[in-house]
């Protein structure tokens, strides 16, 4: 198995910042909210839809959930975290780094089989086009780190696919990391979250699969506040607009299944 791995932080994390439209200038207060990769197109839309609505900023990072969870707990300054499982936000409760009370479930994520748009394969017929000569690297997400990187290795070995193609697997940092390897043609298919597949940039770049949920254990996706935030009064007050219809909306639309609480 060979590893695609950065020394850079900026691997981990790709940053970006949504100031208010309806403040001139810098708004008052800003949340540092770290989350899960997937979310990369939802949150920004969430979040502009706040910033309208309250004038508080926020300052968005994403990354794979198990890398911001070893973040958080060496003290890195984020308020919010929204992770692509449920388990790195309980870690960090455990260990004191985040708000038992604010943990919530926001949304579950589904994992798809994904190819380029000019691949002569067809992912309509499932995982098996992996088996195909032309497909020299399936790119996932690392799974030591990344929930979609272990929902990939554990549908390749529930449709017993995972020992032949083991030794063709290279990992991303995260799952928006392998939808790059693919896109870029260092690989040839492979796994992302059906978040990536119907974002509005990739319209039109790739084919996919959605991989039947019974392949893998459920993604659910939990968001947190952590401990040592200094505005945990507007970090639960974001958590509650998470909890809206309107927010809801914006998951769907990006392919979330939005759970009942």
């Amino acid at each position: 198995m060979k590893v695609f791995c950065c020394t850079l932080l900026a691997c981990f994390l790709v940053s970006a910042s949504i100031s208010s439209e309806a403040q001139a200038g810098k708004p008052s207060t800003e949340l540092f909210v770290a989350a899960a990769a997937d979310l990369s197109s939802a949150m920004k839309d969430i979040g502009d839809g706040y910033t309208k609505k309250t004038g508080i900023g926020l300052k968005l990072s994403f990354g794979a959930s198990g890398a911001i969870t070893q973040q958080i707990e060496n003290g890195a300054p984020f308020d919010v975290f929204f992770s692509a499982d449920m388990d790195y936000p309980r870690q960090l409760i455990a260990h004191g780094d985040a708000d038992a009370p604010s943990l919530y479930e926001y949304a579950i994520g589904k994992l798809v089989l994904w190819v380029p748009a000019d691949s002569p394969l067809n992912p309509d017929k499932g995982m098996d086009i992996l088996l195909d000569p032309s497909v020299k690297k399936i790119a996932i997400a690392n799974p030591q780190h990344a929930p979609y990187g272990r929902a990939a290795v554990a549908a390749l070995k529930h449709t017993g696919l995972y020992d032949r193609v083991s030794n063709r697997l290279v990992l991303g940092e995260n799952v928006s990391q392998a939808a790059q390897f693919i896109e870029s043609g260092n690989a040839q298919a492979g796994f992302v979250a059906l978040a990536h597949a119907v974002a509005p940039g990739m319209q039109g770049k790739g084919k996919y699969w959605e991989v039947p949920v019974e392949d893998y254990p459920a993604l659910a996706q939990g968001a947190v506040v952590v401990s040592r935030s200094p505005h945990k009064k507007e970090a639960a007050d974001f958590l509650e607009y998470v909890k809206t219809k309107a927010v809801a909306e914006v998951l769907q639309k990006y392919g979330f299944t939005v759970p009942k609480n």
